[in-house]
C-alpha cells in the first residue's frame, strides 16, 4: 500500500512540474508497468474525431508506439467507449479480442488488464497492460483499481497540458492578430490636422478588419481617396485587405485616372488573391478648387451626395468588385462618375454601416444614414460620421465592419474665410486638433502621438509638451477605466485649441454622467493604484472643469493651461 502511494506521489509531482507531457508519459508508462509486473504495456489517445485511437507511448518487446485503431474495435476500444476499466484473463475468449497486432508483431498476448483515460465526461484515451509475470500469470482486481486511479492522474495531466498548449496557442495567434491589426492601423491615413476636406473611421468587428479606407494629396493639390471591402472575415481578408490598401497608395500616386487605377488593382488582384476572394471599393479623386470629385466604383454600396438643400444622389456600380475577372473590364477601365459638390458632401460607406442594427433591432439602411446626416447638417465632419457610427447599436459582437468616409467642399470655406457659407469664420481660425478613438487603451498610443505631433508643429512651449501629453492620456484612461467600465467601442473626442488665453483641451465622451464634486485626488502617501492621476492633471493644468452636457448623457471635462507671459 505505502508503495503505491508513493508511486502516485511521484508521478503526480512529474506531471505537475513537466514541461514535456511526451517524455513524461513515456516514464510513467514505463513505471507503471513494472510496478504492476506486466511484459507490456501502450498508452492510446483518441483522435479530434475521436472515431481512431493511436498508440503514443509503448513499454515492452513490441513497439507498437504510432499503430492506429478504430475506437470501438477490440479490447481497448471496448474500455474507451463503456468509460470503464476491464480485466481479460484469456484473451481467446473473449469475442472483442483482435489478435492481428500479434499477427504483425510476433507477440503473444494471453491476458489484459486496461482502464480508461478520462476526465469526468470527457474521454480521453485508455492505458493497456498485457501479460502478467509469475503468479498464475493474471492480472486481479487490486491491479485494476490502481491503475484505474493512476490513469486518473495520467488523464488529468494530459488535459491540463492540451489546455495549456491552447492557451499558449491562443496568446500566440492573439499577438499576431494585434500585430496584424497594429499594421493596418498604420495603412488607414494620419488624423488631419485642422480643418480638412476628408474624413473617416473604421471600426473592425474582429481584432483585424477587411474594411480599410486611405486619402492623400497629390501634387496638383488634389486629393485621393477611396474606401474598400475584401469579401469574407479574419486574418485571409486581413492580408488581402493590407495588399490592396498598399498598392491603391502607391499606384494613385502616379494614376490619376481612378477607372484606369481600379483597372491595374482588378489585374493585380486576380492575379494572385485566394480563389473566391474579391474585394469591393470606390476609388477617386477630389480637387478642392474646383469642389468635383471624379470617381469609379467597383461593386461597392453607392456612394451618396448631398446637396446644401438637404438633397441625396446615388451612384451605383456599373462594373463588378475587384478581383472577379480581368476580361470584363473596358480597356480604357472601370467607369467614372463627375461629382460636383458645389457645397454639398460626398459619403462612402460599407455595407457594415447601412447593414448594423439600431437600438431596435432593425437595420440603419441607407435612409437611416440620410436621416442622421441631415439631423448632424450643422456639425464637423468627423462628428456627423461619428453620430452615423453611434446610431448602431455595438452592445454585442459586431457583425460585419463598419467604415465611413465623408468629403465636405464647406471644409474649404472654413480654413479659407471665402464663400461666406455657414460655416465662414467670423474670426480668425485657432489652431485645433480634433481627435477621436473608440475607448480602447491600445489606442492610446496613437492619441498621445498625434497631440505630440500637433503640439511640435505649433511651436508649443516644448518643456510642457510630455506633460500635456500625459495628462491627456492620463484623463483618456479615467474615461475608460471608470466612465465606460474597461474598453469599450464608445467614443472618446478629443479637441486641442491654441488660443490667445493659452491651450485648451476638451475631452468628450459618452459614458453616464459623473457628479465632479465626487472626484478628489487621493493623498500622495496613500501609495495603490488609481487616483493619482487626478493629483498630477491639477497641479499641471490652470483650470480643470466639467461644461454643461449636450443632452441627458456623456461628459466634456474642459482643461487650460494659460499661456506664460514674457
Amino acid at each position: 500500500m505505502a508503495e503505491s502511494l508513493e508511486l502516485l506521489a511521484d508521478m503526480g509531482r512529474d506531471f505537475a512540474r513537466s514541461l514535456d507531457i511526451e517524455v513524461t508519459l513515456q516514464s510513467a508508462l514505463t513505471r507503471i508497468t513494472e510496478y504492476l509486473g506486466a511484459e507490456g504495456g501502450a498508452l492510446f489517445l483518441l483522435e479530434d474525431d475521436e472515431t481512431t485511437l493511436n498508440c503514443q507511448c509503448c513499454v515492452g518487446a513490441a513497439n507498437i508506439t504510432g499503430l492506429t485503431l478504430r475506437s470501438d474495435h477490440g479490447i481497448i476500444g471496448r474500455c474507451v467507449q463503456n468509460n470503464a476499466g476491464d480485466i481479460v484473463r484469456d484473451v481467446a475468449s473473449d469475442p472483442s479480442f483482435d489478435g492481428s497486432v500479434d499477427t504483425k508483431t510476433g507477440f503473444t498476448t494471453r491476458s489484459i488488464l486496461c482502464a480508461p483515460l478520462s476526465v469526468k465526461a470527457e474521454r480521453i484515451g485508455a492505458i493497456e497492460l498485457i501479460n502478467k509475470h509469475g503468479g498464475d500469470g493474471l492480472f486481479d482486481d487490486s491491479d485494476l483499481t490502481l491503475l484505474q486511479v493512476l490513469c486518473s492522474s495520467a488523464a488529468l495531466a494530459i488535459l491540463n497540458a492540451r489546455m495549456a498548449s491552447e492557451l499558449v496557442e491562443q496568446e500566440k495567434t492573439k499577438r499576431e492578430l494585434e500585430l496584424a491589426a497594429e499594421i493596418q492601423r498604420s495603412l488607414l491615413p494620419a488624423e488631419p490636422i485642422g480643418p480638412y476636406p476628408i474624413w473617416g473611421l473604421n471600426i473592425p468587428a474582429r481584432t483585424v478588419s477587411g474594411d480599410f479606407y486611405d486619402f492623400f494629396e497629390l501634387d496638383d493639390g488634389r486629393i485621393s481617396f477611396c474606401l474598400g471591402d475584401v469579401s469574407g472575415k479574419g486574418i485571409n481578408a486581413a492580408m488581402l485587405m493590407a495588399k490592396t490598401a498598399s498598392l491603391y497608395h502607391c499606384l494613385g500616386k502616379t494614376e490619376t485616372r481612378p477607372g484606369k487605377l481600379l483597372a491595374r488593382l482588378n489585374e493585380e488582384i486576380c492575379d494572385t488573391a485566394t480563389r473566391g476572394m474579391f474585394v469591393t471599393l470606390v476609388g477617386g479623386i477630389y480637387d478642392p478648387k474646383s469642389m468635383t470629385a471624379r470617381i469609379a466604383n467597383a461593386g461597392h454600396e453607392p456612394p451618396l451626395k448631398r446637396t446644401p438643400e438637404g438633397l441625396y444622389e446615388s451612384f451605383e456600380a456599373e462594373a463588378p468588385p475587384l478581383g472577379i475577372a480581368v476580361a470584363i473590364i473596358p480597356e480604357d477601365g472601370y467607369p467614372e462618375f463627375d461629382i460636383r459638390l458645389d457645397g454639398g458632401a460626398l459619403y462612402l460607406f460599407s455595407d457594415g454601416v447601412t447593414e448594423g442594427k439600431l437600438a431596435n433591432g432593425k437595420m440603419l439602411g441607407a435612409d437611416g444614414v440620410c436621416k442622421i446626416l441631415d439631423e448632424n447638417s450643422d456639425m464637423s465632419l468627423a462628428k456627423r460620421l461619428r453620430s452615423v457610427v453611434a446610431g448602431l447599436d455595438r452592445g454585442g459582437d459586431l457583425h460585419d465592419d463598419i467604415t465611413i468616409l465623408g468629403i465636405d467642399s464647406r471644409t474649404e470655406e472654413l480654413s479659407t474665410g471665402q464663400g461666406g457659407g455657414k460655416y465662414a469664420p467670423a474670426a480668425p481660425i485657432v489652431p485645433r486638433l480634433e481627435y477621436a478613438i473608440p475607448a480602447r487603451a491600445a489606442r492610446l498610443r496613437d492619441v498621445r502621438h498625434a497631440v505630440r505631433r500637433f503640439l511640435e508643429d505649433l511651436g508649443y512651449d516644448g518643456t510642457h509638451v510630455p506633460d500635456i501629453v500625459l495628462i491627456i492620456d492620463e484623463a483618456c484612461q479615467n474615461i475608460i477605466r471608470h466612465g465606460y467600465g474597461g474598453d469599450s467601442d464608445q467614443w472618446i473626442e478629443i479637441e486641442v485649441a491654441l488660443e490667445d488665453f493659452g491651450l485648451v483641451i476638451l475631452l468628450r465622451d459618452f459614458a453616464d454622467p459623473v457628479d465632479a464634486a465626487e472626484i478628489e485626488p487621493r493623498d500622495l502617501d496613500d501609495v495603490r493604484p488609481g487616483g493619482l492621476g487626478v493629483h498630477f492633471m491639477r497641479e499641471i493644468m490652470d483650470e480643470i472643469s466639467y461644461l454643461p452636457r449636450e443632452g441627458d448623457y456623456g461628459n466634456i471635462l474642459r482643461m487650460v493651461k494659460r499661456a506664460t507671459e514674457n
